[in-house]
Parts: C-alpha cells; structure tokens; sequence
C-alpha cells in the first residue's frame, strides 16, 4: 500500500527553507514512504526545491515529492482555536484535510502546537472512547538505548484519573511500536513513590493503574528518576509535563553554555578539549533531540507528528522517518484496540 505523508511547509521558525531541505533528505534516504505531500506557497515550495541540490545517493530510489499550493500561514502568534477558524486554507490545516480524507497518511509539522492539537481534534476527531488526546516527548537517558517517553506535555493540561490511565495505555503503545521496548515499564510522575503520595488525582489514577493488567505499571516516579533509563513511559498531565520539558531542554542548553565559556577561559582547557572532542561529539549525539523524530499527538484519528519550532533539516527528516514507522504499524489502530479493551473491560456485565 503506497505511504503518503503530508508535511504542513510553512509552519515553524524557519520554515519553508528547513522543511523543504528535510523533506528532499527524507525522499531521498528512507526507504517506506511513497510520496512526500508538501503544503505551502507553491513559488516559495519549488523555489525551495529547485536551490537545493543535496549529493544523490546511490542505490535508492527517490520518493515522489509534490506540493500543494495554500494561501494562507498560521503563524506561532496566532491563538489556536481562531487560527483553525478563520484560516481554511492554511498549509496545516490543508495538511490535516488531507489526512481525514485519506489522501495522506501521516502529518508533520513544526508550526503552532496549540493550533495544531485544536485542528487535529477538529479536523480528525478523537479515536472512539478517548477522553482527550495526549502530546508526546521523547528525551534520551543514561541508557541510551532506552528513550523515555513524556505522556502528556501540553495537549490537556487539567486530567482525571480516567484521562491518564487512557494516556498510559497510549504510551506503552508507542513505546513498544516506535521505541522497540518489548514490555515497557509505566511511571506516574509524582511528588514521592509511595502510593500514597501526590495529590487526589495522581493518588486514584495509581489505584486505576495498579489494577490494569494490560500494562507493566511501575508505581510512582519522582523526577530524579526520569533519566536513569529504568522507565520507558511517564504519565502526568500535560500542565506539569510541559514545564517538566522546557526545563529540561533550559537545563540542556544551560549546561552547554557553561561548558563552551569554561573551555574557553584557559589555552589549556581549549587544547584538552581536543583530546576530549570524540567523546563530546558522542555525548552531543546521544542528547540530540532531533533523533527521536519530535512529538506524537495520540489519541486522534490519524498519525500527527509535532516537529519542534525550531526544526532544521536533521529533525524533520526523523520526523517523517517517525511518522512512517508509526503508519507501517497501524499505530492509530493498535491504540483504539487497546482503548477499546480497556473499555470493554471497565464497562459492567
């Protein structure tokens, strides 16, 4: 069955140039997908195209790349619910059109996240028994093999206990289908790992998950615990998530800044570094969020795939490696089966 994936082109910070230059790599190197759907200004798109002329790879074959020409842009000021009405034909939300019309297969975008969950939801809908959708965050840890997924990081920022038990069943989905864990290890973020601890909400979703056999439930993580590669998921709403991300990604970049300006305050650290430089490039590498393909939105009827803001080439080339992993997999079927299960199973007689 051919693969399609649309790509919104004008969403993210620098955009159509990244997005075009990720889409001609994903084209040309992964092997899968089909046809590359571009949605954009048509003159800017081929423009794009027609400058970059990266070194043809040997033995591949190319996918087909297209492009879709929209009038309009929903930009990262936008407000999200009103950018979804009044802009029709933005690149997005042509993007989202042509997965609910089966036309593609997948969707990546690096543009408004907040626009991009209302048009999802709007544009999709939800899969049948889903309370709300949840925003995904991959991050590496000390096992590197072993990325931890973040489930939710801003899609639904108040949840129930019901909300996150649906998030868990969702994470340990992608966990095992896009991250390769065979039985992935669920923790519910938490103030303390004693039952016990939390507030009412994560105080009954431990109970709710304690009691769900079709998952492997951990107990409660703290936050020292997120990157010792022992977790494969952690659940929390997506108010906490999101803060927990953006401080891990302020943390990341302050502990870059720090390292460059200490190099850089002796000839003999700077001369150091050089012997140090394979092992700070391999480090640099392992910490690399592009790897990880950005931000899966479950819980909608399509694959989506959120693409950092500041996107360059590397990242929306994983993004799509990402979203074609996830179509090759069924992932929006596995979650529904999984969902339906877990009602099926909750529902009385």
């Amino acid at each position: 069955m051919p693969v399609r994936i649309a790509v919104d082109a004008m969403g993210g910070d620098h955009a159509p140039r990244e997005i075009v230059r990720g889409c001609v790599e994903a084209a040309r190197h992964l092997k899968g997908i089909d046809e590359l759907v571009l949605f954009g200004d048509e003159p800017t798109l081929h423009a794009e195209l027609a400058a970059y002329k990266p070194k043809e790879p040997k033995g591949i074959s190319a996918a087909k790349i297209t492009v879709v020409h929209t009038t309009q842009v929903i930009t990262m000021e936008d407000s999200p619910t009103q950018a979804v009405r009044a802009k029709p034909d933005a690149s997005m939300n042509r993007a989202i059109k042509s997965v609910r019309e089966e036309q593609a297969d997948a969707l990546v975008s690096a543009g408004n996240t907040g626009a991009l969950v209302a048009a999802s939801i709007f544009g999709l809908r939800r899969i049948p028994g889903l309370k709300r959708p949840a925003l995904g965050a991959v991050i590496p840890t000390l096992d590197y093999k072993r990325p931890l997924l973040i489930l939710d990081v801003g899609a639904t920022p108040d949840c129930t206990e019901v909300e996150l038990e649906q998030f868990a069943i969702m994470g340990h989905v992608y966990s095992h289908v896009i991250l390769h864990q065979a039985t992935p290890s669920i923790g519910l973020l938490s103030i303390g790992t004693e039952e016990t601890k939390g507030n009412e909400v994560t105080r009954k979703t431990f109970e709710v998950l304690s009691r769900l056999s079709s998952i492997s439930f951990a107990g409660n993580v703290e936050g020292h615990s997120v990157f010792n590669g022992e977790i494969d998921v952690v659940v929390c709403d997506g108010f906490v998530g999101n803060v927990m991300l953006k401080t891990i990604e302020s943390v990341a970049r302050t502990i870059g800044h720090w390292m460059r300006h200490e190099i850089k305050r002796s000839i003999f650290r700077m001369f150091g570094a050089l012997f140090l430089s394979g092992a700070i490039y391999s480090m640099k590498k392992k910490m690399n969020p592009d790897l990880y393909g950005g931000a899966p939105l479950l819980g909608v009827n399509g694959i989506v795939i959120k693409a950092h803001g500041h996107s360059k080439k590397n990242a929306i080339f994983h993004a799509i490696r990402v979203a074609a992993e996830a179509v090759a997999a069924r992932m929006t079927e596995q979650i529904a089966a999984h969902l339906d299960k877990l009602r099926s199973v909750n529902e009385p007689g």
